[in-house]
């Protein structure tokens, strides 16, 4: 049986979806050398509180953080830590939300310094 959403739990998933590309921008403005995945993480997790949300990753069969960064050799689902980015590193950040109950979930990668 297929389940049709109505008009306002599609806004609500649109809304999830819109704060993860804004989140994923933030990001993107902090993404230098010098930085760690760690301080990333952070970041991401206080942008999407001070939006009324919730990291949908972060509890999740016990993971600890808000973002997967993968960095340069890491394909998938890397967790923050210390890690310095350095410039010509490559990082991916992944990324969930929770907005009253409906997710949104996106990735993108970024360049550290020039490649």
């Amino acid at each position: 049986m297929i389940h049709l959403r109505t008009e306002d739990e599609v806004d609500v998933i649109r809304r999830s979806a819109r704060l993860v590309a804004e989140c994923l921008d933030h990001l993107e403005t902090l993404v230098r050398p010098g930085i760690t995945t760690l301080d990333l993480d952070r970041a991401a997790e206080q942008f999407v509180k001070d939006h009324g949300a919730l990291p949908a990753f972060k509890g999740y069969r016990g993971y600890p953080a808000t973002l997967c960064v993968s960095v340069n050799e890491v394909v998938v689902h890397g967790i923050p830590d210390v890690r310095v980015l350095n410039d010509g590193d490559v990082v991916g950040c992944d990324m969930g939300v929770i907005v009253e109950g409906y997710y949104g979930d996106s990735a993108r990668t970024f360049p550290v310094g020039t490649i």
